[in-house]
């Protein structure tokens, strides 16, 4: 019997240590962890540096309260402001917190310009979360099922669709837009290289906010600190969370200009979000990233799995695509594969299924013989389909 509600529908595995891009279960079987805890430890399992870190900060401080200033909350604060072009960061315990946040913020930007009913776009097949505000940004009928009525107001569209955004510029009550820069859950949906600019200047024309979901993309996932660098912009807000703390829970939403002066003392907060602990801890991710070189490891690393797969998997008959960036990838097939996941397992090789894609996020510090490993276990199992 089993005390644990049925959400979840886990694989016959349970982990008992980590090391670097590989675990070590039970029975003494070691898998190699292409996925990261879905993209959370970044840095690998059990990292040197941020078990110091949460060996000397658990015996110092865990928890005061948001009532009194937390200088590590403060020095992250900065730190990733600096590194983002931001102007100021609320902290919480996970991305759908995060982005909680940054909802409420596009609200209070509608409030402040006369606008009852604020409504944001958010795009179709996108996923922001499980909270009954962030499930309702998501779009995706599968998440929402069972739990509606949705809060409202989120209209949906077409991702990478400039036209189905202008298509709603005569809509008053539109405040935002709430985008992926690349679609993680959906597969690794890379948008057009111009996309992000051209919204930005579509709400830029409107008075709308601009808010970046770079839960799943951010802290490096795809060679860039924040995969909206490389179209050398700047977002109204920014969220983060899942690699942000190497697997300690913490979540930021990050505002600039009009977006950050909007809330205020009373009009948001959390107990836990941003205590001395988490923000130690991800202060030590972001100074390993730039330490050893990460983001160069991860464009290197990810050109290296997607070259290798396009080349031997180029005359497969069931791949219709392989979308990349950085250490994101999906290969989507032409038909289900939602066994390759127990496949996998029995492989040694932790991977995700999302629809038709095979989907990799293997950790920012994976080497090339790593690398080789997933590429030919990956392309066995196609094989073998």
């Amino acid at each position: 019997m089993s005390y644990l509600m049925s959400n979840y529908a886990p694989l016959a595995v349970t982990f008992a240590k980590g090391e670097g891009c590989y675990l070590i279960d039970t029975k003494g079987n070691t898998y190699l962890d292409a996925l990261s805890g879905v993209g959370v430890v970044g840095l690998g399992h059990c990292h040197k540096d941020i078990t110091a870190t949460i060996q000397a900060q658990a015996g110092e401080l865990l928890h005061t309260s948001n009532w009194y200033h937390i200088a590590h909350q403060e020095a992250l604060a900065e730190k990733l402001c600096k590194l983002s072009n931001m102007d100021n960061a609320f902290f919480g315990n996970s991305g759908a917190e995060a982005n909680e946040a940054a909802i409420k913020i596009a609200r209070l930007h509608g409030y402040v310009n006369n606008i009852d009913n604020p409504a944001i776009l958010t795009a179709n097949q996108s996923f922001h979360g499980r909270t009954m505000a962030t499930l309702s940004a998501t779009g995706n009928d599968k998440v929402q099922s069972g739990f509606t009525p949705l809060v409202s107001e989120f209209i949906h569209i077409d991702f990478n669709d400039i036209d189905a955004i202008k298509a709603h510029t005569s809509n008053r009550n539109i405040v935002a837009i709430m985008l992926e820069p690349i679609q993680g859950e959906s597969g690794v949906i890379v948008p057009k290289s111009d996309y992000l600019n051209q919204v930005q200047a579509i709400c830029q024309a409107n008075n709308w906010l601009l808010i970046l979901d770079e839960v799943q993309t951010g802290i490096g996932r795809t060679g860039k600190m924040f995969a909206h660098q490389y179209n050398n912009i700047t977002p109204d807000i920014l969220t983060l969370a899942k690699g942000l703390g190497n697997g300690v829970p913490i979540g930021a939403c990050l505002a600039k200009g009009k977006a950050a002066i909007l809330f205020t003392p009373g009009t948001h907060g959390s107990t836990f979000g941003g205590n001395p602990l988490v923000c130690k801890t991800a202060l030590s991710v972001l100074e390993v990233i730039e330490k050893y070189n990460l983001l160069d490891n991860a464009t290197k690393m990810g050109g290296y799995l997607a070259s290798n797969f396009q080349e031997k998997l180029s005359n497969s008959n069931k791949i219709t695509q392989i979308r990349a960036k950085g250490l994101m990838i999906a290969i989507e097939l032409n038909q289900d594969c939602t066994r390759l996941l127990n496949a996998a397992l029995d492989k040694r090789l932790l991977i995700n299924i999302t629809g038709r894609s095979i989907r990799l996020l293997p950790p920012l510090i994976i080497n090339q013989t790593e690398a080789d490993i997933i590429i030919d276990t990956v392309c066995d199992l196609i094989g073998e389909l």
